[in-house]
């Protein structure tokens, strides 16, 4: 008997010998958060989404997002959703539930993301490895994939409901657990209207949940949003400052500049610079044409001559050298107000279309407005996006929704605003929005169609391959995990 105390006493003394003390195997959730806030509002930018979304073009080389020409993707969003993980379970440890429940916000945000990028992934199996030793999970349906995320957002938005507390470490809302809650259920919305093509599913009950937040939950009032503020220190400034990716090859792309120059937008003076030839002329930085971008279908060269002839564009010189710039946003009023407005015109509620669209668009400008003003450097350019201008701004023609007169017309000019939005905003947003919708179009070279999806990381082939083949075979056929291939969402 001695010698089993004494066997379970150094068993004991071992394991305490082998704790390093330079790697905590506990800490508190809210030291968790801040990390998991900066990683999930500032990785979906940069300049990936804009080739494909046809923003930028570049001219020293084929770009794959350009040309579209991608093939794989990766799994990153899982090393991120184990730092989510990881909080989830320490605040269970606490009882902390606000952190159990922005946990599960952001399990959703990262599932949702990756869902739209492959198809069918690892979901209830998922991040199992050191919890029950899962280390090969099978895949989850895309079907089941948004419900999981739907279901996560909703039990997030009621367990945030009876907390009546200060949110540690929340570098977004200064922990303030309503405005979380108005963050929760935008996204619910964005994630209900991505599947506008499954209504007639029944078990997913789209219109009837999408309806019910809109009537019954807190939601972004006017100029809110879950945004990130940069700060002129390190680690805390604008992902793009001093990024050498801003160099002679990028330019920017003709379709996107025309379109804003169609719509007499002045968001183009806040996005680029004007052309050598304009500004040698003498042009002033409200005249529509000193700007002028590349062509993203014609071979990388041409854009180059051109760029030689002083006839292209820039990106705006205040995304690369200055360290704070405009917060980069998750979710906020004017995304949620167009998301609104084209659910009225769906019928999904009974709302006036033409007012959410308008405050969508209003609500853009004023962000603009107060983050360009915020830089001094360039608060000038604040003028071109006041209210006055955005009033005006909708008196355009192309901008006016009563001038669409047909459910797609709405819906295309809606598509468009949200697509104006996100120049070095939300990522790959507006390519999903163009899958889902049509709009806007993308100009490409002929013959080459957009793709639907990225092919599954060689790692999955390596070490998850019979779950990774089975998925494959089942949503596209054998050995057919190509980027040409639609997922359920968008079917």
């Amino acid at each position: 008997m001695l010698g089993c105390l004494f066997t379970l006493s150094c068993k004991k003394d071992l394991e305490a010998l082998n704790k390093d003390p330079n790697r905590p195997q506990e800490t508190h959730p809210q030291l968790l958060l801040t990390k998991v806030e900066w990683t999930a509002f500032q990785e979906f930018g940069g300049t990936g989404p804009l080739y494909a979304n046809k923003m930028l073009v570049q001219s020293d080389g084929e770009n794959l997002e350009q040309y579209y020409k991608w093939n794989r993707s990766n799994f990153d969003g899982f090393n991120n959703l184990r730092v989510v993980t990881k909080m989830d379970e320490e605040a269970t440890k606490l009882n902390l539930k606000a952190y159990s429940a922005l946990a599960k916000f952001f399990r959703a945000y990262y599932f949702y993301q990756m869902t739209l990028t492959f198809g069918d992934i690892p979901y209830s199996q998922a991040l199992k490895g050191e919890s029950a030793n899962v280390f090969t999970p099978a895949y989850d349906t895309q079907k089941e994939v948004f419900k999981g995320i739907l279901l996560e957002l909703s039990e997030a938005n009621e367990i945030l409901k009876s907390q009546n507390t200060i949110i540690q470490g929340d570098i977004i809302f200064k922990g303030s657990v309503q405005d979380w809650r108005k963050a929760v259920n935008a996204l619910r919305l964005k994630v209900l209207l991505s599947l506008s093509k499954k209504v007639a599913e029944t078990d997913l009950a789209v219109v009837s949940q999408f309806s019910n937040i809109y009537a019954n939950e807190l939601l972004f009032a006017k100029d809110e949003s879950a945004k990130l503020v940069f700060l002129d220190q390190q680690g805390n400034r604008y992902p793009e400052f001093n990024s050498s990716s801003f160099g002679s090859g990028m330019y920017m792309d003709m379709t996107f500049v025309e379109r804003l120059k169609d719509r007499e937008d002045p968001r183009l003076f806040l996005f680029c610079t004007q052309t050598r030839l304009g500004k040698e002329a003498g042009k002033a930085i409200s005249d529509f044409t000193s700007y002028e971008g590349g062509d993203p279908a014609a071979p990388y060269a041409e854009t180059n001559d051109k760029a030689v002839l002083g006839r292209v564009s820039k990106v705006h010189e205040r995304y690369h050298t200055t360290a704070i710039n405009e917060p980069r946003v998750l979710i906020g009023y004017a995304e949620q107000q167009l998301i609104l407005a084209e659910a009225a015109v769906r019928g999904w509620i009974t709302a006036d279309a033409n007012s959410l669209y308008e405050s969508g668009v209003k609500a853009n400008f004023k962000f603009y407005e107060t983050s360009v003003a915020s830089l001094s450097a360039y608060a000038g350019l604040a003028v071109y996006v006041n209210d006055a201008a955005a009033t005006t701004y909708l008196t355009k023609p192309l901008n006016r929704f009563n001038n669409a007169v047909t459910i797609e017309q709405k819906i295309e000019l809606i598509a468009t605003q949200k697509y104006l939005q996100t120049y070095f905003q939300n990522g790959w947003t507006a390519f999903f929005t163009h899958l889902r919708t049509g709009y806007p179009t993308f100009r490409r070279q002929a013959g080459v169609n957009v793709p639907f999806r990225w092919i599954y990381p060689q790692a999955e082939y390596n070490n998850n391959a019979a779950n990774v083949s089975k998925a494959i075979t089942s949503q596209f056929g054998a050995n057919n995990d190509l980027i040409n291939q639609p997922t359920w969402w968008i079917k």
